[in-house]
């Protein structure tokens, strides 16, 4: 018999945490008696309400929740109402949780880190499992320039940070290495894939008014945020993946280029070195002035042979089946507990 799971999606914007639950999901979809519960997810089962869930948690389930709301309510449903449930968390916060969350994570009845670092900021940690990419789904170009050229934006490549527009994510990072980059490669175009809130419309503004004053606002777009069934279509035209935060739990975005054979500079932040395996698949840095040299150095050498050596990397070591088959372990220890009574 399938074990009965419910995994929680309170929020509704399609954010980092969002994505990385999906591709779990699809990858989970047959193995259990799943439902998704709150908002839906692109490719997944149609959600279900968290009352749906309750109803149907009376004779034992696992639910695998993401975010502060989602405990709360897994909480509710256990603690309160008295149903059968055990209750999984998933961390990739690399520091100190605030003292609520914390509070909520030390109720939980297992967590799973998504690296040892952030293991070490959570109690109950029952496996650590690095987030997974669906590599069936994120696949190299047939042919990529011909995929850069049917996007729109110009030039023979293209370069691309992806993510909300704001200091945390290094996005005027991104454009100050752009700058003496694109003067020296002008047959290449920079893309900033994401948006920025009311609060950072300023900081956008003003990074567009450098770029405007560099004479290159036709070779550094913004071009908001791209909806998640066409990042891969994206990802599979770039030459270069740019990632400079100087913040992030995991990092997602070089894993889909690796996917897409596309290589990456990353700022030493979330799990990037991983990914890097020692300079095959893409370059740490530790400024823009750096990130300049290393981008420099991958266009001018054989970037179609490090892109292929990436997608080798995230095929054997970050593939969605690995992360799911991580996550399953877990499941099966909790559902023993559940059958003994504990």
């Amino acid at each position: 018999m399938k074990h009965k799971l419910f995994v929680t999606n309170f929020n509704k914007n399609f954010t980092g945490v969002s994505a990385t639950a999906a591709n779990v999901v699809k990858a989970q979809t047959g193995r259990y008696d799943l439902h998704l519960v709150g908002r839906p997810l692109p490719g997944c089962p149609a959600p279900i309400t968290v009352k749906q869930a309750r109803a149907l948690s009376r004779s034992g389930a696992i639910w695998h929740v993401r975010r502060n709301t989602e405990m709360r309510a897994a909480l509710w449903a256990r603690d309160v109402l008295r149903l059968p449930i055990k209750i999984v968390f998933t961390s990739a916060a690399i520091r100190r949780h605030s003292a609520f969350p914390r509070w909520l994570i030390s109720r939980m009845d297992a967590v799973i880190a998504t690296t040892d670092a952030a293991a070490s900021f959570v109690p109950h940690v029952r496996a650590v499992v690095p987030h997974g990419v669906d590599t069936n789904l994120y696949v190299p170009a047939a042919d990529r320039a011909a995929a850069w050229q049917a996007l729109g934006y110009g030039g023979t490549r293209g370069i691309a940070t992806i993510g909300r527009v704001r200091p945390e994510k290094g996005t005027d990072q991104f454009v100050t290495a752009m700058l003496p980059l694109l003067r020296d490669h002008p047959d290449t175009v920079a893309l900033v894939v994401g948006k920025a809130s009311r609060s950072h419309q300023a900081f956008q503004d003003k990074l567009k008014s450098v770029i405007a004053r560099a004479n290159l606002s036709d070779r550094i777009l913004f071009v908001g945020e791209i909806p998640s069934p066409d990042l891969p279509k994206l990802m599979q035209a770039l030459s270069l993946v740019v990632q400079l935060p100087t913040y992030e739990g995991y990092g997602m975005v070089p894993l889909e280029g690796m996917a897409s054979a596309v290589p990456f500079v990353g700022t030493d932040t979330g799990y990037y070195r991983a990914f890097m395996a020692e300079g095959i698949a893409g370059t740490i840095v530790g400024t823009a002035g750096q990130a300049t040299k290393a981008a420099d150095d991958i266009l001018n050498g054989n970037v179609e042979k490090m892109g292929a050596q990436a997608r080798v990397m995230a095929c054997a070591g970050f593939g969605i089946q690995s992360e799911a088959d991580g996550i399953d372990s877990v499941y099966q220890k909790l559902s023993r507990q559940m059958l003994s009574g504990q």
